[in-house]
């Protein structure tokens, strides 16, 4: 009787150990896409200009414009573009100049090219969490 009982005991006390802890809200959590911060912003507002979309002979999209640094040692690009259904995001940020030329009068002359993009309709340039252009591309014919 004795030995039953703590058999008993210890295989409460192991099946108590197995149990899993109400973790419900960690996974919904966890499955939840976290919000994206926007990035760093580099520009002041007349730091930029002449934003305009196009298509190329491909169909894919460039994006221009013009970003002001004026430290010659680091010049202005536009960094990758962030693709969500018919819509893409772009932003300007800076790098090292290791052209070994500054850009006239610090203006430097940025583009990108969205490759595969025939779907997208709308180009948006953001800089941090400020919309610096939002550019509408008509469809590929």
């Amino acid at each position: 009787m004795r030995r039953s009982l703590l058999l008993l005991s210890a295989a409460a006390m192991v099946a108590g150990c197995g149990q899993a802890n109400d973790d419900s809200a960690k996974q919904t959590a966890a499955v939840r896409p976290a919000k994206k911060k926007p990035a760093f912003c580099f520009f002041k507002d007349p730091d930029t200009k002449g934003w305009a979309a196009s298509r190329d002979k491909d169909g894919n999209i460039v994006v221009r414009g013009k970003a002001y640094r004026q430290d010659p040692r680091y010049q202005a690009i536009l960094g990758p573009a962030t693709v969500a259904g018919s819509s893409a995001e772009l932003s300007p940020t800076i790098t090292l100049n290791d052209t070994g030329f500054g850009a006239p009068e610090n203006w430097w002359d940025v583009s990108a090219i969205i490759p595969n993009s025939a779907a997208i309709d709308t180009v948006t340039v953001r800089c941090g969490a400020r919309t610096l252009a939002e550019l509408r591309i008509p469809p590929k014919s």
